[in-house]
């Protein structure tokens, strides 16, 4: 079937449909198939594979993902373009289109009623709801063996980041307590329409399959929000102003000592490992 990702090809769809682009919906196309072609292949896509597409668009990687996959399911929340992706994919046989918002879709459900125990996720995420997209799915262990996606650089590079970087936040370690990240290649501006005003890239997280051992995870990110929310203070410092755990600072000072952490230590120097350690002491208080 003809390709649409083009830039001439996008533009007569638009207007054909009367389309116009929403701010509030982060809505970029992608115009260049190499690119698209790329994608699926960092999602090593194949026959066997259900594939949940988020925020299709009007279907110019849905194509590709369609030509590789036994089954597609695109989920868009925008009811604007259902008609045309009922256009733009009437030509394939396996795939299914839902106007819905993802953070209402129940994933593992949506999978089970699709006859699969597993699938793969790829997307160009609409970059103002990326993070909480990521997050509902790490956080409800969704079924999902590799999410493969296109966000902005710069929060590509916060999922990847080390401690003691400039780049590494709360963001960073909830990916990698879930997941192996890797950044697959940068996208510029210039291959979407319209044109975003930020680099992109590609980047595949694999979910593990035992993450760090901890006795609470809530417990856990409760104690990295409180990290990265004060940045600049103590870890001790931020945990005993926001952590809401009920500790004295003197407390909190012998739990430090405990661990081997250095009671003027910031939140940014901390491994996922030391935060689980931390964590499982402070909720035995």
């Amino acid at each position: 079937m003809d390709k649409i990702s083009t830039p001439i090809k996008t533009k007569e769809i638009i207007e054909k449909y009367g389309f116009y682009f929403k701010k509030n919906f982060g809505q970029n196309f992608l115009i260049d198939q190499n690119v698209l072609s790329n994608i699926v292949s960092a999602s090593k896509i194949t026959s066997d594979d259900l594939v949940i597409e988020i925020g299709p668009g009007i279907g110019s990687l849905t194509q590709f993902l369609c030509e590789s996959a036994k089954k597609v399911c695109a989920i868009e929340i925008d009811k604007n373009l259902i008609p045309i992706l009922n256009e733009t994919l009437a030509g394939y046989n396996n795939v299914e289109i839902i106007n819905q918002d993802i953070l209402k879709v129940d994933i593992n459900g949506l999978i089970n009623r699709l006859g699969e125990k597993t699938a793969k996720l790829a997307a160009n995420l609409p970059y103002y709801i990326t993070t909480p997209i990521i997050m509902e799915l790490l956080e409800k262990r969704a079924n999902i063996e590799s999410i493969t996606v296109m966000v902005q650089k710069e929060v590509a590079d916060r999922m990847q980041a080390k401690p003691n970087s400039k780049d590494y936040g709360a963001l960073s370690v909830a990916v990698q307590y879930y997941c192996d990240a890797e950044i697959n290649f940068i996208v510029p501006p210039s291959c979407f329409m319209p044109r975003p005003n930020v680099d992109s890239a590609v980047i595949t997280l694999t979910p593990k399959k035992n993450p760090i051992p901890v006795k609470s995870p809530e417990t856990m990110f409760k104690i990295i929000k409180c990290a990265f929310g004060q940045r600049r203070k103590t870890l001790l410092n931020s945990i005993f102003n926001i952590g809401g755990f009920n500790l004295s600072k003197d407390q909190l000072a012998e739990i430090f000592t405990a661990v081997g952490l250095d009671h003027k230590i910031r939140g940014e120097a901390l491994s996922i490992e030391q935060f689980a350690n931390l964590s499982d002491i402070i909720i035995k208080k």
